[in-house]
């Protein structure tokens, strides 16, 4: 007779196959928002209340700081307590950042600002695993799909966060902008009541004991050639995202403007995934990962071909599309990289390693701008798009080991 105290993990991940993922995709899609409300005007906020011009994008760039630090601890509670307990911390901190910037801004105080993006950047790292963790309660073949199908999610964040921007913004002449943030809290409350209803497999005793040194894991080519892809994937769109919204203003463009143009990057972001887990099941994940940072650079060029309205709308959309492809497929060949006991370690690593890179370029985008204008942030990202070029054709002709699980 089984054990009944313990759900099995058979049924456990014939769950996830069905409602749980379908759980994770609408929390990804009410959680994302918060993502996208920050882009849309921490640059913008902050070039209002910063004291010297340069720190304009540091709110954003404070916002990456959080995802980076709040990583490993996230999945060191997903470890110890179940990846639920983490989410649901995640979504405290976006009810918080919400709260803290709503009163930064009646307060103008541009450092009480940046700690709120802080707990926002908190919020998205957590966010950003729900991906691994619809792919770790199915079956092997059927994880990139799973891991595409809560990206899908976020389509409607690229809806719901600039909206939400657009018909709150005005809502309290006197402070622009606060009521966005208290209904990105109430938007953050809301996905907490989605995820309570998440069940997921709880970590096993194997995972609890360990499997490999994390440095014989992180020494596969095929897990760095995945990191380094992974990084610039995500590195070129926050670093580019960052100067974006503020180099349409610089440009004479209205906020309704950026924000239009936000949502159809952040849509572009995520409707592939509709589809990039069949394209990486038939192609394999390394050729959809090229294609993304084909699209990055695409995207790159048409910024530099001019400075209309139409120019930074087609150059987002590339962008979004870029980014969905690449960090998609980077994603996809973590999961090969890892035994099942070794999971959260190494998922919370590759995002440590993800976030705490586009730091860097989210610190150096404002400055860029600010001293060189936006054509130059634009020729200073075919460099990283070069190396991840290089690394995935060297990879190229290795086969990954086959996972356990």
């Amino acid at each position: 007779m089984s054990n009944p105290a313990a759900l099995s993990r058979d049924s456990l991940r014939a769950e996830t196959g069905t409602g749980t993922v379908l759980r994770l995709a609408i929390a990804q899609a009410l959680a994302g928002a918060n993502s996208v409300v920050v882009y849309a005007t921490g640059a913008v906020i902050g070039s209002q209340l910063a004291p010297d011009p340069a720190l304009a994008t540091l709110p954003v760039s404070i916002f990456v700081v959080g995802m980076a630090a709040c990583t490993l601890p996230a999945g060191r509670i997903a470890r110890a307590h179940g990846r639920r307990t983490a989410f649901l911390a995640g979504t405290g901190c976006g009810v918080l950042v919400g709260l803290l910037a709503a009163l930064a801004v009646v307060l103008s105080s541009f450092w009480l600002f940046c700690l709120a993006t802080f707990f926002g950047g908190a919020y998205a790292a957590v966010v950003l695993s729900f991906r691994f963790a619809a792919a770790d309660g199915v079956a092997p073949e059927r994880r990139p799909r799973a891991l595409s199908a809560v990206m899908a999610g976020g389509v409607f964040a690229g809806i719901i966060g600039p909206q939400l921007v657009s018909h709150t913004m005005s809502l309290w002449p006197a402070h622009v902008f606060a009521a966005t943030f208290l209904g990105q809290a109430a938007v953050a409350a809301l996905s907490a009541v989605v995820l309570m209803g998440v069940r997921l497999p709880g970590p096993s005793q194997a995972e609890l004991s360990g499997g490999r040194p994390l440095a014989e894991i992180a020494r596969q080519p095929r897990f760095v050639t995945a990191v380094l892809c992974g990084v610039v994937s995500y590195l070129l769109m926050n670093f580019l995202m960052t100067a974006a919204p503020l180099a349409m203003h610089l440009c004479g463009f209205t906020q309704d403007d950026a924000n239009l143009g936000l949502q159809w990057h952040v849509i572009a972001m995520y409707a592939p995934s509709f589809f990039t887990g069949r394209l990486i099941a038939r192609f394999g994940a390394p050729a959809v990962v090229a294609a993304g940072l084909s699209l990055t650079a695409v995207a790159a060029l048409v910024g530099l071909s001019g400075l209309d309205l139409a120019h930074f709308w087609a150059f987002l959309v590339l962008l979004g599309l870029g980014w969905n492809f690449g960090f998609v497929g980077a994603s996809a060949m973590v999961l090969e990289c890892h035994r099942p006991e070794e999971r959260t370690r190494v998922q919370s690593l590759n995002d440590f390693v993800v976030f705490g890179t586009m730091a860097v370029g989210s610190f150096s985008s404002g400055g860029l701008l600010a001293r060189f204008g936006w054509d130059v942030v634009l020729w200073v990202s075919f460099g990283p798009l070069a190396v991840a070029v290089a690394a995935l054709s060297l990879a190229a002709a290795s086969r990954p080991a086959p996972a356990a699980g």
